[in-house]
């Protein structure tokens, strides 16, 4: 399409000759000749003059828009080239402008000084730690390391007192620290339990120690109640027919804030005689280990159970290991449990550790207990079945005849 004819066809249509005119003379930069030589043209009414001056008009136009063109692209296009050529060679990249330099300079030295202000942060943070670990460590010395005192408020003498002064309050300071040491690995007392009991009151022959957490109830969390604690299925019976025959004693190592007010809820008849948390515990090599030899009890006569071996290692003989429980509602151990201990008690054994050592090869002891209390009852069946099956011996029999007639 010519010029002569774009022209024509923009004179017969005002509304796109507006247009077309407005969108020039904004790129081209021609706002005001372009409202004039418009306002001009648009006053005629003679077709072939709009067309001869509208066509000067376009001319300068096009002319003028394809020097703009021609140089938008040519700038585009090595500006895209200069970017593309300093990401391949870096050594050859230029700067795009002194403004963006600046700029990325400005930049860099803020992050310079950041990263000093950050390091002297640092340093002060380190010095005023130091400085508070010293001035701790000198008020502790001289907290722990100093003399006691008597009622008058005299030094007592002790075995550091002939010591020079510096070296008695490292001497005492270090003392405290391994009586505190002591605290922390071993049991608040040597006599976890009391004697026992002398007639006329009764003593049960049998101890029987029992952990509290997942072997009587199992903890649970959820977001809507909290913690909780389920009992195991038969543990109301299970403690029951045990105090017949047994001292039950519960030993954990669990803090008696939580362990006391369950066992309230759990125990109301008071079937459970002793109760022993952490601080009766030994805590050796990161586990909190039940130490037998405190219970002031004869360990021929003491049972411990549990599901966690390591709690019991300084006594492996005495302790009888069940699988832990999860918190399933048809778990049936404590039932086959009470049975194992009912059959042990009533057969007065003299020295249970032997029973246990038995037991104590297999992984899960309770399914070997209901196997042997299967084989043994199917022999006496077999052996019921043989002396039912025995005939009476002939003369007998001829005897009572004899008798009768």
């Amino acid at each position: 399409m010519t010029l002569r004819r774009i022209a024509r066809l923009l004179c017969r249509s005002p509304r796109l000759h507006r247009q077309f005119i407005t969108r020039r003379a904004l790129a081209l930069g021609l706002w005001r000749p372009t409202i004039e030589g418009h306002s001009s043209e648009v006053g005629r009414t003679d077709t072939a003059e709009c067309s001869a001056g509208f066509l000067r008009f376009l001319t300068h136009s096009f002319n003028s828009s394809l020097a703009y063109v021609a140089h938008r692209h040519y700038s585009t296009q090595q500006k895209t080239s200069t970017q593309i050529l300093s990401k391949l060679f870096p050594q050859t990249s230029v700067e795009y402008g002194e403004e963006e330099s600046c700029e990325q300079r400005q930049r860099e030295e803020e992050e310079l000084r950041e990263m000093e202000r950050s390091w002297k942060r640092m340093q002060q943070g380190f010095g005023l730690f130091s400085v508070g670990g010293i001035l701790f460590s000198l008020w502790a010395l001289y907290y722990f390391g100093q003399p006691a005192l008597d009622e008058q408020g005299n030094e007592v003498y002790d075995e550091f007192s002939s010591l020079p002064f510096l070296q008695q309050y490292i001497a005492r300071s270090w003392k405290s620290a391994h009586q505190f040491q002591r605290f922390i690995q071993e049991p608040s007392s040597l006599k976890l339990l009391p004697d026992p009991l002398q007639p006329p009151y009764v003593q049960p022959a049998y101890t029987l120690v029992l952990e509290i957490k997942d072997l009587l109830v199992h903890p649970d969390w959820t977001y809507e109640t909290g913690w909780r604690f389920k009992k195991r299925p038969g543990v109301d019976l299970f403690l029951e027919e045990c105090a017949k025959h047994f001292e039950i004693v519960v030993y954990t190592a669990e803090q008696g804030a939580t362990v006391f007010p369950i066992l309230e809820a759990l125990d109301p008849k008071g079937y459970i005689m002793y109760r022993l948390v952490r601080d009766s515990t030994h805590f050796v090599e990161g586990h909190h280990v039940k130490n037998l030899n405190n219970l002031n009890r004869d360990l021929k006569r003491v049972v411990v159970v549990d599901w966690d071996r390591n709690t019991t290692k300084l006594h492996p003989s005495n302790s009888f290991a069940i699988p832990r429980w999860s918190g399933n509602d048809d778990d049936t151990t404590l039932f086959d449990l009470g049975a194992f201990l009912r059959v042990l008690s009533t057969n007065g054994v003299d020295d249970v550790r032997e029973v246990l050592q038995y037991y104590g090869q297999f992984r899960d002891p309770i399914s070997q207990f209901r196997e042997n209390q299967r084989r043994l009852e199917e022999q006496m069946q077999a052996d019921e079945l043989e002396k039912s099956c025995r005939s009476r011996p002939v003369v007998k029999n001829w005897a009572r005849g004899f008798q009768r007639n």
